[in-house]
This record gives structure tokens, C-alpha cells and sequence, in this order.
């Protein structure tokens, strides 16, 4: 559920929606997941934003998506 919602989040922001994918790894000691989010290359400023403002808000939304199914999540940019 939590990876479809960073692709739906993801393909919102972008020109070209095919490039995106999302690899998840399995969550570690902590348990916390670690979402890896790859766009195009042209697309990553989009994806970033101003000063990492749209970054900063898909990880927010992210969190809080995890803490209603009861995970921890991160996400990275690739």
C-alpha cells in the first residue's frame, strides 16, 4: 500500500511517469523500511524542489501513511 502511494505521489510530480519505480528493502534492526524512489534525471529537480521542499513533504506524507498502518518508513531519492 505504502510503496503504491509514493508511486501515485511520485508520478504526480513528474513528466516522465514510466521512469518512476520504487525498490523497497526489508526493514532493518529498527524496523524502519527504507523506500528508494528513481525518477529520470530531468525529473529529479522537480521531484527535490526548492530547497528540498517537496522531498521534505513526500517523506511527511509518507510517515504519516506509515504510522496509520502501524510501520516506519524512510524514503531516499535516487
Amino acid at each position: 500500500m505504502l510503496k503504491e502511494l509514493l508511486v501515485t505521489l511520485a508520478q504526480g510530480l513528474v513528466e516522465n511517469k514510466d521512469a518512476v519505480t520504487v525498490m523497497v528493502d526489508e526493514p532493518n534492526a529498527e524496523g524502519t523500511t527504507v523506500y528508494h524512489l528513481a525518477v529520470a534525471e530531468d525529473d529529479m529537480g522537480r521531484v527535490i524542489g526548492k530547497q528540498g521542499r517537496i522531498a521534505k513533504a513526500l517523506r511527511v506524507v509518507m510517515r504519516a501513511a506509515a504510522v496509520r498502518v502501524g510501520e516506519k518508513v524512510m524514503v531516499e531519492i535516487d
